[in-house]
């Protein structure tokens, strides 16, 4: 059974929030208004009692934006997730229905994992063709401060993007699991952070061009050595690794959707590059992203 219900709908012309519901460990919280009093977009916080998710919870939250409507989802603050005690995990399902002309946006603020957690995330959107989509998924390595670097135990994260009569137009899955020869942070080394951007719709074709313009321009600065440094970039350690990686590509009919994925040593560094890529959203958000 669902712990949170949203239901967005046209009412005399502007977006509004027909239903909400939620209980325990769930809250939703719905400011009066977010940004310009002319920009037709419903804000919505998710938060769970606790400031975080504990061992055995099940958060699940089902998402419908009508036709022509416009909807964000995002957090207040990191989604923690406690300690698991033995093999029990945290669970969080969302289920979105994205209608025609509509816009759902869900942009979180990152995972964070405690120490032994066990985590599991399945989101699933069904849309169409003319209805439009941003999906922002992102974990940190832990409680730095705690000296926590990659220290939980499981995490899963799953997104699955269908079209009309349940074609699947975009599939992932992200494991990450401690294993029997390789630790996660041997793995993952000195990156810090892991997110996916995607975007998907009409109306976000101007941000997907943006998005690759600028990311060459990135990797190619990142990448780029003069040849008269060439022979002297390579120390006994091997090249130095850069900050910040990213990389995108376009799936879907006629390239209607994109994904980025990044890897960054900081936290911040991912915050920052996520405000400049969806800066230009603000006239359908009332506001950017990240601000």
């Amino acid at each position: 059974m669902e712990t949170g219900i949203l239901v967005v709908e046209k009412l005399r012309g502007k977006s509004t929030l027909t239903r909400c519901f939620s209980k325990y460990p769930l809250k939703l919280i719905v400011p009066n208004k977010v940004g310009s009093s002319k920009t037709d977009a419903v804000w919505v916080y998710s938060l769970t009692y606790g400031g975080g998710i504990v061992c055995g919870d099940c958060v699940s939250c089902d998402v419908t934006v009508g036709e022509g409507c416009t909807a964000v989802l995002t957090t207040q603050s990191s989604t923690k997730v406690y300690k698991s005690v033995g093999l029990k995990c945290s669970e969080q399902c969302f289920e979105a229905r994205v209608g025609k002309d509509a816009l759902l946006v869900l942009i979180p603020d990152p995972v964070t994992c405690f120490s032994t957690a066990r985590y599991l995330q399945k989101q699933i959107f069904r849309m169409g063709l003319d209805s439009n989509l941003v999906i922002v998924d992102w974990i940190t390595s832990g409680r730095h401060e705690s000296g926590e670097k990659w220290d939980f135990k499981l995490y899963k994260s799953t997104n699955n993007i269908y079209l009309e009569d349940d074609q699947p137009l975009f599939l992932d899955s992200v494991l990450l699991e401690q294993g029997s020869t390789t630790t996660i942070v041997e793995r993952m080394q000195n990156y810090q952070v892991i997110a996916m951007l995607i975007l998907v719709g009409p109306k976000l074709k101007n941000v997907q061009n943006q998005l690759q313009e600028e990311l060459k321009r990135i990797m190619g600065e990142q990448f780029y050595m003069p040849s008269t440094l060439g022979r002297h970039s390579n120390t006994k350690s091997g090249p130095t690794k850069p900050t910040f990686v990213a990389s995108c590509s376009a799936f879907g009919p006629k390239g209607i959707g994109l994904v980025v994925r990044i890897a960054a040593t900081t936290t911040e560094s991912v915050y920052k590059f996520l405000q400049h890529q969806l800066a230009s959203m603000e006239p359908l958000l009332g506001v950017s992203p990240y601000c």
